[in-house]
């Protein structure tokens, strides 16, 4: 017996000790539910297994999509041994005996599938333990992540590992798994006679986000809720009229039934995961592309499945700047406001104060201009030559200074009658750059035209060396 195998008898898909879930696990490919993509008839991943050349692999999706089970069946098929661990438990120590076991077995004929939950979880040092037994063909290595591998495993062992991104299972899959489960009477819930009508089975489904695991928790609880319901009403004194038949009592799983095993609607979502990026991206887009209603739901989404508000209030302040600018100034203070009541008053009562700011920001004219320019600003500082400032914009504190040409030739705007003097102000080699274009939308549509007029006065202005010349800033 492998050092991770368990012991004898401890996955009986009879032990009613484990969870539904567990049980109702499929043990064949025929069993499987969802994942048609990878799975199907000529799909991918089906015909590698039905030809026994897998190789290592990388399944990457939600909770609950079938990723540990499908690495089980894969085993039973190719006939190899399964040793399967957590990323969470076991250390360089446990890998190294694993490696040295599965070497051994390789030597006698038995080829070895290592199974590793949460591989995203392994720091680098852990990974790179792996790598030799990939090559060398001593395991073929399976691991499960529900985090982006581009992000959290190491490159040289993903590019020795097929990735295979597997899907939420949709309404339909997880209320066909759940059917299965009620009418199953070695492994499921058969034995306990219970009944639930589609529509109830749906209501699980929709609240558990396509992982099959968290509704069949929700069905194990309900089940046990429909059961007490049913003996306490066994307990009623006895009808001497209506009499009591042979035939057994069914428990109706109902939505009041449901609605208490739910509790609290299970929401996909990593606060330090993709998820978390996903979902403020969706609610950025969302807002640039004037959308509210998709903006407000996103932000539910965010705010209800327990996103710090902060967080969300800091991004709702970038997009003020990022996609509104100086078409409406009033949003970046709005944005300001909503950060504060939500500093100031808490949770839940704060998510109104950021929704009304999205959806002020989704309705705002847009403009990106001021964003655009500074980003402009940023590469000609970072590529261009940075000349010295121009000797008439420098002060002239000092006496040296002055005799410098600090100051000399500056013009004092307030002394001319347009208020704008023909001086230049950038650097020698930027004379004629131009970085802010406002649009047409909003208030930038009055910048723009304010921007004319003092093109048109600087070009009208007098000659410097005709102007009034002052040594002020």
């Amino acid at each position: 017996m492998g050092l991770f195998q368990p012991a004898p008898n401890a996955n009986s898909a009879t032990d009613r000790t484990r969870p539904l879930a567990d049980r109702m696990r499929p043990r064949t490919l025929e069993e499987y539910v969802g994942q048609e993509h990878l799975i199907g008839p000529g799909k991918p991943l089906r015909t590698q297994v039905e030809r026994d050349d897998t190789g290592s692999l990388i399944f990457w999706g939600p909770p609950g999509t079938g990723k540990t089970t499908l690495a089980k069946i894969i085993a039973g098929m190719t006939r190899a041994e399964f040793i399967e661990f957590s990323a969470v438990l076991a250390g360089i120590k446990e890998i190294k005996q694993v490696m040295a076991d599965a070497e051994r077995a390789r030597q006698y004929g038995t080829r070895t599938i290592v199974f590793i939950d949460e591989i995203h979880r392994f720091n680098k040092a852990q990974q790179d333990a792996f790598l030799p037994h990939v090559e060398k063909g001593n395991i073929r290595l399976i691991g499960a992540t529900t985090e982006n591998p581009s992000f959290e495993i190491n490159s040289a062992l993903l590019s020795r590992c097929r990735v295979y991104v597997l899907q939420p299972l949709t309404e339909e899959q997880i209320v066909l798994l759940l059917m299965r489960a009620l009418e199953d009477e070695e492994r499921g819930l058969g034995a306990m006679k219970l009944r639930a009508s589609n529509e109830v089975l749906k209501r699980i489904a929709s609240h558990t986000s396509g992982d099959a695991r968290s509704a069949y928790n929700v069905l194990e609880v309900a089940a046990g809720l429909a059961k007490s319901s049913l003996l306490a009403k066994d307990q009623r004194p006895f009808d001497s009229a209506q009499g009591k038949s042979g035939a057994p009592s069914f428990s109706e799983i109902t939505d009041d039934i449901v609605r208490d095993a739910l509790q609290k609607r299970t929401l996909l979502y990593d606060k330090a995961g993709e998820e978390h990026y996903n979902l403020i991206s969706a609610l950025h887009k969302s807002v640039r592309n004037s959308d509210p209603d998709a903006a407000l739901y996103w932000l539910g989404r965010m705010l209800e499945a327990g996103e710090d508000p902060l967080y969300v209030a800091r991004r709702v302040v970038r997009m003020a700047v990022e996609d509104i600018g100086l078409a409406d100034p009033n949003a970046l203070s709005l944005c300001m406001a909503a950060r504060d009541a939500v500093d100031f008053i808490g949770m839940p009562e704060g998510n109104l104060a950021l929704a009304q700011a999205v959806v002020y920001l989704s309705v705002a004219p847009k403009s990106n201009a001021l964003y655009t320019a500074y980003g402009d600003v940023q590469q000609d500082v970072e590529q261009t030559a940075a000349q010295p400032v121009p000797l008439h914009l420098r002060n002239a504190t000092t006496g040296l200074m002055k005799g410098l040409g600090y100051g000399r030739n500056y013009q004092y705007a307030h002394d001319l009658d347009g208020k704008v003097a023909d001086m230049q102000c950038l650097p020698d080699n930027l004379r004629d750059r131009v970085y802010y274009r406002p649009t047409n939308e909003g208030i930038e549509k009055r910048i723009r035209e304010r921007m004319e007029e003092i093109k048109k006065a600087r070009s009208s202005a007098p000659d410097t060396n005709r102007s009034r010349q002052k040594t002020e800033s």
